[in-house]
C-alpha cells in the first residue's frame, strides 16, 4: 500500500511540474524574426548584427529572417553570410518573394530555407550599378563563396534498397550555376543561362526545405503543436540613420567634402564656409564609426595629426618634403583604419573583402575630392552660383589701383645718408625717415655716407653715393 502511495505521489508531482513548465514563458520556443526587405547594404548589416545580439540576449531558440530582396553589395552580403554560418542559434530564412543575387547567398547560408509558392532564388552574378556584369575576377570570388556556403551544410547519407549514396545537402555546383552561366549541372542547368529556381524547382533540387505563406506556418511545421512565442526585431530611427551614414557611397562623398573643404579654406584667409563643410563632413564620417566601435581614438588622432602635418608643410616648412608626405599618409591611414573592425593593431580578424572595400571607399572619395577641386577651381568666379564666390573686378593701374607703396616716388632726387652699410642693399635715411634701399650697379656704400635717391621702381628705392 505504501509503495502504491509513493508511486502516485511521484506521478502527481511530475504532472504538476509539467503544468508549471508550460505555464512558464521560458519553456515556450522563442522565434526571433528579422526583416530583410531592402537592398543588402550597410543598413541591413546593422539590422542583422543588432537582431542576432537581441536574439541571443532573449535566449531565442530560432532566428527567422523574412526576406524579399533583389540583392545588394557583395561585401555586406558576405558579412551577413558569415554571421549566419557562425551563429549558435539555428537560422531559418523565409523567402516571401525574391532572394536574388546577394539575397541568394544569404539564403543558402541559413540552416533551412522556406519559400512562398511564387518565390524565386538565384541570379547571383556580380554586377555594377548599371546592372552590367563585372569582370571574371569578381565572378570567380562569388563562385567560390557560393560553393563554400553550400558545402558548409555538409552531406546526407541516402539509403535506397541496397544502395547507399552520400550527397551534398545543397549541391555546390548548383550554387555556382547561380553565378556563372558557363557552369553545367546535368539535368538542372545546361542551357548557358544563369540559374534561378522557382519554389518547386528549389524543393526538387534541395534548395528549399518547405513551402509556407507566412512565418506562423513555418513555426507550426517546425515545432508542431508545442507552445511558442514570436519576437520581432524593431530597428530604431538611429539604426536607419547610421546605416545611411555608413554607406560606402555616402562615406566617399564625405571624404570628397573633407578634402575639397580643406583645400578651398587654405585658398582664402580666415575661417569660412569651406572649413565648416569640411568639419561637418568629418564629424558625419567618424561619429557613426566611433559609436559603432569601428573607429578607435588612436585612428581618429592619426587623421587629425595628419592634417596638422599638412598644415605645417603649407605654412611653416618650405617646399614639399617628409612633413607633407607623412601628413598625407596619416590622413589616408586614419580614414581607412576607421572603416575596419580591427582591435588595436590586430588585423587578423579582418576579411580581405572588408579591407578592399575600405581602401576603395577612401581612394574613391579622395579621387572625387580632387575632381571637385579641379571642377570648382574652373567654375568659381565664372558663372552661376559660383560667380559670387570670387572677385571679378580688374583693378587697373591707370585707375589709381597700385599694388605696392608709392611713398618712395616723393623722395626721388633727394639726398640723405646711408643708415646702414649697403651691400648692395641696406637702409637709408631721407627726411628723417628710414627706407629700404639698394645701391645702383651693386656698389657697396659705407654707413654714414651721403647718398642721393636716383629712382623708385616696383616698391624699391635705388640710391648712389652723393660723394
Amino acid at each position: 500500500m505504501n509503495k502504491i502511495l509513493i508511486i502516485l505521489s511521484i506521478v502527481i508531482s511530475s504532472l504538476l511540474a509539467s503544468g508549471n513548465l508550460y505555464s512558464n514563458n521560458q519553456a515556450r520556443a522563442l522565434y526571433f524574426t528579422i526583416d530583410l526587405k531592402k537592398n543588402v547594404g550597410s543598413t541591413t548589416w546593422i539590422y542583422i548584427q543588432k537582431g542576432f545580439e537581441e536574439a541571443r540576449k532573449a535566449n531565442a531558440n530560432t532566428i527567422v529572417i523574412e526576406m524579399n530582396t533583389y540583392g545588394g553589395e557583395v561585401s555586406y552580403a558576405d558579412s551577413i553570410r558569415t554571421k549566419i554560418l557562425n551563429s549558435d542559434i539555428p537560422v531559418i530564412v523565409f523567402i516571401d518573394n525574391n532572394a536574388a543575387s546577394a539575397g541568394a547567398l544569404i539564403s543558402i547560408a541559413c540552416d533551412k530555407i522556406y519559400m512562398s509558392q511564387a518565390a524565386t532564388i538565384g541570379a547571383a552574378s556580380v554586377v555594377d550599378q548599371t546592372g552590367q556584369k563585372l569582370p571574371d575576377k569578381y565572378q570567380s570570388y562569388m563562385r567560390a563563396t557560393m560553393r563554400a556556403t553550400a558545402e558548409a551544410h555538409g552531406k546526407d547519407t541516402v539509403v535506397t534498397g541496397n544502395d547507399t549514396v552520400v550527397k551534398w545537402k545543397r549541391d555546390p555546383l548548383i550554387a555556382e550555376a547561380m553565378v556563372d552561366e558557363r557552369t553545367v549541372v546535368p539535368n538542372v542547368a545546361d542551357s548557358g543561362k544563369i540559374l534561378t529556381f522557382t519554389t518547386q524547382e528549389a524543393l526538387k533540387y534541395g534548395y528549399c526545405d518547405g513551402t509556407a505563406e507566412n512565418i506562423r506556418e513555418i513555426i507550426k511545421k517546425e515545432s508542431g503543436n508545442q507552445p511558442y512565442e514570436i519576437v520581432k526585431f524593431k530597428p530604431t530611427a538611429w539604426d536607419n540613420i547610421k546605416g545611411f551614414l555608413m554607406s560606402p557611397i555616402f562615406q566617399g562623398i564625405l571624404i570628397m567634402l573633407i578634402i575639397g573643404g580643406i583645400y578651398f579654406e587654405l585658398q582664402s584667409p580666415g575661417i569660412g564656409f569651406a572649413l565648416g563643410v569640411a568639419i561637418t563632413a568629418a564629424v558625419l564620417y567618424f561619429a557613426p564609426l566611433y559609436i559603432d566601435g569601428l573607429a578607435a581614438n588612436w585612428e581618429i588622432i592619426l587623421f587629425v595629426v595628419g592634417l596638422i602635418l599638412i598644415g605645417l608643410e603649407i605654412f611653416v616648412v618650405p617646399g614639399f618634403g617628409i612633413t607633407g608626405i607623412s601628413g598625407i599618409f596619416l590622413v589616408v591611414s586614419g580614414l581607412i583604419l576607421s572603416l575596419l573592425n580591427n582591435v588595436n593593431f590586430d588585423f587578423k580578424p579582418i576579411h580581405p573583402a572588408d579591407s578592399s572595400k575600405a581602401i576603395l571607399t577612401v581612394i574613391g572619395g579622395l579621387t572625387l575630392g580632387f575632381g571637385l577641386i579641379i571642377y570648382l577651381s574652373n567654375k568659381i568666379g565664372s558663372k552661376g552660383l559660383f560667380k559670387k564666390l570670387a572677385l571679378e573686378t580688374t583693378l587697373e593701374n591707370k585707375e589709381g589701383y597700385i599694388g605696392v607703396p608709392t611713398e618712395g616716388v616723393n623722395i626721388v632726387g633727394k639726398k640723405g645718408i646711408a643708415y646702414t652699410v649697403l651691400r648692395p642693399s641696406g637702409k637709408v635715411k631721407v627726411d628723417e625717415k628710414v627706407y629700404d634701399a639698394v645701391s645702383v650697379n651693386g656698389v657697396f656704400i659705407e654707413k654714414g655716407t651721403q647718398i642721393i635717391v636716383v629712382r623708385y621702381e616696383t616698391g624699391q628705392v635705388y640710391v648712389e653715393s652723393a660723394e
